[in-house]
């Protein structure tokens, strides 16, 4: 088995809001429906263990796009709307935060007894994953949540976040069972962040026991497990700047979604009568449903399509979001009626913006693309966990000149 990569966060406190949290649960089952539809339930498990798909599907959930909180948040929505429904969709998330995160065990044994799963070696998987991050690996993360996704094929992914006990960050490890040839085959990959000096490390031939079954992590070639981590570091800043995003793939989006007008997509069906504003959300959930492993290094991108809890970079624009919701389950619904068309329309979306991007220049200033969310925000329904966004003196025009 390998850990398939870690994301070191700012820690934030706060609860989301109940007219968020309602929205993220639909959307994300909705998100998830498309990929299994399309990809299957393996691919599911494999964007869950990706480190910078996970942020980026938070991001657009209207999660803030860099913090903890992402991690708590976007694994609460899913179990909750995914459980209800897992014995259609074959996918079952387990454990939680703090105290949930202690009932994995029950529930994976629970699973196994429907589903035929060797619950024995999934309880195994589920406390070795934890052992190693909290206390096989000492690198001053204290584990206080993990959840342990699991497929009715017997694949899984855990997604788990430690709390640094001094200097207020957060870390997310991420664990998938794909690699697995045999359990004692595969080296663990270790741990990247930032550098605090020597760390305990329990790994070795004295913690043999911890690992049989699952765990050989004593020959490791640094060269080789460098090159298969994936490392998610993200700022302190809360705002979103330049520096952050890929200004050629946003400006691409833009341009398409905006510039060129709904009249120009006629063979997009979906979309007729659809506005430029839910275009871009559409456009950044399509991204996230049919995008590349490549397409994922900038998370806060991706926070474009929804805004953010905390108005960073601008409010949820509400109206928006239901939109991209009551868009999303239509076309699922058709879909499960043998008209895909819906669905395909979306990708198409997604096709027409990475093609505009090749010959692409950015040329705009992203802080004035933000600033106009900012103004337009009300017109959206904009809402942050501060209350619903005003009305400006002077509302600008919803349409951006990018050149």
């Amino acid at each position: 088995m390998k850990r398939s990569g870690t994301a070191d966060l700012p820690l934030h406190y706060g609860k989301v809001p109940p007219w968020l949290y309602e929205r993220m649960s639909v959307l994300g089952l909705s998100i998830v429906e498309v990929i299994l539809m399309d990809y299957g339930k393996d691919e599911v498990l494999r964007r869950l263990a990706d480190p910078f798909w996970f942020q980026s599907f938070g991001a657009v959930m209207g999660m803030d796009w860099h913090s903890s909180g992402i991690t708590t948040s976007v694994m609460g929505a899913l179990k909750r709307s995914i459980n209800p429904n897992s014995q259609s969709l074959g996918l079952y998330i387990c454990g939680g935060k703090g105290k949930f995160s202690r009932e994995t065990p029950s529930e994976l044994i629970r699973i196994a007894d429907k589903t035929g799963l060797n619950g024995t070696e999934l309880v195994r998987a589920s406390k070795l994953s934890a052992k190693v991050d909290n206390t096989a690996i000492q690198d001053g993360y204290q584990l206080y949540l993990h959840n342990f996704v699991l497929s009715d094929n017997g694949n899984w992914s855990v997604i788990q976040q430690g709390m640094h006990e001094s200097d207020g960050t957060a870390r997310r490890y991420h664990w998938h069972s794909e690699n697995i040839k045999s359990f004692v085959e595969e080296p663990h990959t270790g741990i990247n962040g930032f550098s605090r000096g020597k760390i305990l490390n329990l790994t070795d031939a004295e913690a043999s026991e911890n690992r049989k079954g699952i765990l050989d992590i004593s020959h490791t070639d640094s060269a080789e497990v460098m090159s298969d981590f994936s490392r998610l570091i993200l700022p302190d800043h809360h705002d979103v700047r330049a520096s952050d995003v890929d200004l050629k793939r946003l400006g691409a989006l833009l341009y398409v979604t905006r510039e060129q007008q709904p009249q120009n997509f006629e063979d997009l069906l979906m979309l007729e009568g659809v506005g430029p504003r839910t275009m871009q959300s559409l456009a950044l959930v399509s991204e996230v449903i049919h995008g590349a492993p490549s397409r994922f290094r900038d998370p806060a991108r991706f926070s474009f399509a929804h805004g953010g809890k905390d108005g960073h970079p601008f409010p949820v624009p509400v109206n928006t979001y239901d939109e991209s919701i009551t868009i999303l389950r239509k076309g699922i619904e058709k879909s499960k009626l043998g008209n895909s068309d819906k669905l395909n329309t979306l990708n198409k979306l997604h096709q027409i913006v990475a093609a505009t991007e090749k010959n692409f220049s950015p040329d705009f200033d992203i802080q004035e693309v933000i600033e106009e969310e900012r103004q337009n925000s009300w017109q959206f329904g904009g809402k942050t966990v501060f209350g619903d966004a005003p009305k400006p003196k002077s509302p600008q025009s919803i349409q951006l000149s990018l050149f």
